[in-house]
């Protein structure tokens, strides 16, 4: 009788310092072994963004708003090559869940027109950070490698060297880099000493036209305005618009190539232009 007695007590005690073992064990193993994404894990994964795909970028455009662009294409004969100029070209990409674009070309008496429309959505691979946080670093480094420049308050704006004509011809011989252009926001200066433009006021966009972030546009946005001097032309503008919302970052690139008689091409109207199609892509994406 005293060996039955015996034994279930060693059974129990055995029970118990074997499941104390198993607590401690698990304890461990969620503190340093957990995952991303695992049950259980005591880490907090970070939202995802509010993207998961990407539209069609060639269907994005009606034949309204590439008429205003790319006024070239009406030129066309009707039939299959007008047709295809409309349809523009999808360009290149390995991952279409992560990026697509697509590019449109003229060739208009006066000029040729070519635009871009890009969509990046930005996927964050650190479980902490999220989609969002991530697309905004994307964001902000592609406004940084733009050399945006400083805003200047209105009420104490003061002549600069860039905005005096002499001095933009002065920095336009010992400098032409597009770099330099790009700090200074006044690469139309450099078109001054191509004869064949003419050195009109809208070749030389107010402070209100000057490459800046923007207000209103999705989360967040800024715009480019570089003009590359042309020996045989006006000059080469292209206006850029990149705005972010939530995950997914869209550029629009419009350029304009005008022809050896025309004048350099309207900052204001092909900004004007890039912005509105960035609005109405915003809306589609429903940021």
């Amino acid at each position: 009788m005293q060996r039955k007695a015996y034994v279930p007590g060693v059974a129990a005690l055995l029970a118990a310092l074997l499941t104390g073992c198993t607590g401690g064990s698990g304890a461990t193993g969620d503190a340093t072994d957990s995952k991303p994404g695992d049950v259980g894990t005591t880490a907090v994964a970070a939202r995802p963004g509010k993207y998961r795909t990407l539209p069609e970028p060639c269907r994005q455009l009606d034949k309204g708003t590439l008429d205003k662009m790319l006024p070239g294409i009406k030129q066309l004969p009707e039939g299959e090559q007008r047709d295809k100029a409309y349809e523009g070209a999808a360009t290149v990409t390995y991952d279409t869940d992560r990026r697509v674009g697509c590019r449109w070309k003229d060739d208009g008496a006066d000029a040729t027109h070519r635009l871009l429309v890009d969509f990046e959505r930005v996927v964050s691979y650190d479980n902490t950070v999220s989609d969002d946080t991530e697309a905004g670093q994307v964001f902000t480094s592609k406004r940084t490698d733009a050399h945006l420049p400083e805003p200047v308050p209105t009420d104490t704006a003061s002549p600069t060297a860039s905005d005096s004509p002499s001095a933009g011809a002065d920095k336009d011989a010992g400098n032409g880099s597009e770099k330099a252009g790009k700090k200074s926001g006044k690469t139309d200066d450099r078109a001054s000493d191509d004869p064949s433009s003419s050195p009109s006021d809208d070749s030389a966009p107010g402070a209100d036209l000057q490459p800046r972030a923007l207000e209103g546009l999705a989360d967040e946005a800024f715009l480019d305005d570089q003009l590359t001097a042309s020996a045989s032309a006006g000059g080469h503008r292209t206006v850029t618009v990149v705005f972010r919302t939530s995950n997914v970052i869209v550029t629009v690139e419009y350029e304009q190539q005008p022809g050896p008689a025309a004048k350099v091409p309207d900052s204001k109207e092909m900004q004007d232009r890039a912005q509105e199609l960035a609005q109405k892509l915003a809306g589609t994406l429903g940021g």
